[in-house]
Order: structure tokens, then sequence, then C-alpha cells
């Protein structure tokens, strides 16, 4: 079992050098990685996600983080990857896998919150579609030697990308969301799942809604098997954990119950002395 810290891009952690702290902090306790989520714009009074509540930037916090450690995996959980350029984004987890020396992980998901899809020229309409097709291009650019592609919303030829990222193919690409489509997303194109907020009952439902998806869609055989990665629901002991490893969860990605003060120094060194390397 993998264990993994969610939420240093929020709340108290956006302070620049409490980020770099708490990181730090995460890697000397031996956390596999760093995982951060991705708002751009929130409406007001969105229900637990506060708009006014400090939220950096994914993709910029992750590549600080990149700079600021040096052993502890690196996580987007999630991308919301309709609301952004493809190609653009295609050179940023590059460049960060790179210059992180192989150390990212990409979680991708199509959004639920139509102001800020909206506002980034998407929508709950297309954003299924988007996702596909954005997710095909990014490969293209990060697999071809000379890659083109045409699709519904974002087209090239003739144009690569250097350096490309430091797993080859590419860094392994986690699909979150719990629809039958982000099921299938995942079956067919990626290399992981990622359940958000999930008891180990819940957790346990998915995984067989997973293995039904895999028997109905040809996974192909260059991507392995599913890792499955889950935040739980509630605080988490060793024989919590181990019963969600029997349920066949890879790795847990654990968040404080908030994000503001130092909630998450005492979450970091507790399950750093309980659970890492016991589980």
């Amino acid at each position: 079992m993998k264990l993994a810290l969610y939420g240093l891009h929020r709340g108290s952690s956006a302070d620049p050098d409490t980020l770099v702290r708490r990181a730090l902090l995460a890697e000397d306790a031996g956390f596999e990685a760093i995982w951060v989520g991705d708002h751009i714009a929130l409406p007001v009074g969105e229900e637990g996600d506060p708009a006014d509540q400090p939220r950096l930037e994914a993709v910029v916090t992750i590549a600080y983080l990149a700079a600021a450690t040096s052993r502890i995996g690196l996580g987007f959980g999630v991308l919301v990857v309709p609301q952004r350029q493809p190609v653009l984004l295609a050179k940023q987890l590059a460049t960060i896998d790179h210059l992180a020396k192989g150390r990212l992980t990409i979680g991708v998901g199509v959004g639920y919150v139509e102001p800020e899809l909206t506002a980034l020229g998407a929508s709950l309409g297309d954003r299924g579609a988007r996702t596909d097709e954005y997710l095909a291009a990014m490969r293209m650019l990060w697999d071809e030697p000379v890659p083109s592609f045409t699709g519904e919303f974002v087209s090239f030829s003739e144009v690569i990308q250097r350096p490309r990222p430091a797993q080859r193919p590419h860094p392994p690409i986690v699909v979150g969301g719990h629809s039958s489509s982000a099921y299938r997303r995942a079956v067919q194109q990626g290399n992981g799942w990622y359940g958000w907020d999930l008891d180990v009952k819940d957790a346990a439902g998915a995984v067989t809604a997973l293995r039904e998806t895999a028997d109905r869609y040809q996974r192909p055989a260059e991507l392995g098997e599913l890792e499955i990665t889950v935040t739980p629901a509630g605080t988490v002991d060793v024989d919590t954990a181990r019963r969600y490893a029997d349920a066949g969860v890879h790795r847990l990605v654990i968040q404080p119950h908030t994000m503001d003060g130092t909630v998450i120094d005492d979450l970091i060194i507790t399950a750093g002395d309980t659970l890492v390397g016991r589980i």
C-alpha cells in the first residue's frame, strides 16, 4: 500500500514558506507522494469548496514542489482536463516530469463546476468528449516522433515538443471520477483510477465496477494492471488501511479534516509515525 498526502495547495499551505516546509516534512516522513487538486475559478457560495479560501494553481504548485523536493512523488488529484489547452498542458507536464526526474503522476478528470468550465471555454455538455480528445492529443505529442492530430476541439501537425517526459512513453495517467464514463476511461486509457472520499465499502464497490467495466471493454495490454487510488472518508489507522488494501486499493491519498491552521502538520507527523512502512 502506498501512502500519499493531499491538500498542500489549499488553506494555510498557500503560504510559500509553509508549503515548502510541509512538503519537506512529508518527504522526510516517508510519504510516497504529494497530490494537489485543481480549481481555477470557483463560484461564490460553492458548497464544500469555499471560493474565498486560498487555493494555489495546480500546475504551478507542482512545479514549485518539484524544485523544493528531491525524492517524493508529485501528483494531480485531479487536473480538470477540458478547461485547459492540451498542447500547452502537454508541454507543461513534460517539463515538470523532466525537471522532477520522473516523479510525476497525472491525475485527470472532466470537472463538475459549470461556471468554472464555462469561464474557461468548456461546458458540462462537451467535457467528456474534450477530455478523451485532449488525452489522445497529449499522448500523440509525448509518444510520436512526428506528432499529428486532427480532432473536433484541437488539431496540429508538423510541430514537436522537446524534451519529452522523463518517464516513457509518458507519466502515469490516473483517471478520477465515479461515473460509468470515468470507469470506461480508466480501463481504456488510464494507468490507474482515483476515487474521492470513499469508505472501505464504497472503495470495494468501485473496484468491482472497474472489473466489470474491464470485462466489457478491451484494456490495452501495454497499460498493465489498473492501479487503484483512493482518498479515504475519515481518518485512517493501520487496520483500516489494510482493509482498503484487501478491497483492492493500491494507494491511499490522505487529507486532514481542515486545510486551515496546523492540522495538516499533525497529520503528516502522525501518519509518518503510525502508517508509513506499516501498511
